[in-house]
């Protein structure tokens, strides 16, 4: 890849988490309410939990708020490794191994969440 197509790829990444991190805030914001302050004793049970993630709305939110956490962070780390200077090989072995990170962490969110629904 040229020199000047990675420019353009790194500034459509720095946009992406920019954008991640915008929708991060909102989610955020909405997982602190729904979790700690519409909850009365400010904590829920583990059977409040599994009622709470029954609810097709709150998994879909829960798991957007997964993606989302992921994707700014793995964007974030990928920056602060690639401001090191890398070579391209090494930038692409970064690249991979985050990505795979992602998948992996992204999987086990998912995969944990419907145990605790009964689901899988």
């Amino acid at each position: 890849m040229e020199r000047g197509q990675q420019g353009t790829r790194g500034g459509w990444l720095w946009l992406l988490q920019a954008l991640s991190g915008l929708l991060l805030v909102l989610l955020l914001a909405l997982h602190i309410v729904a979790n700690h302050f519409i909850v009365e004793g400010g904590l829920r049970t583990y059977q409040d939990v599994v009622t709470y993630l029954s609810n097709p709305l709150v998994f879909v939110l829960e798991v957007l708020f997964l993606l989302t956490v992921t994707l700014h962070a793995g964007l974030g780390v990928r920056s602060v490794l690639l401001d090191l200077g890398l070579s391209p090989t090494a930038e692409r072995r970064v690249n991979l191994v985050l990505t795979l990170l992602g998948i992996v962490a992204v999987a086990y969110g998912v995969w944990l969440s419907l145990m605790i629904q009964g689901r899988a």
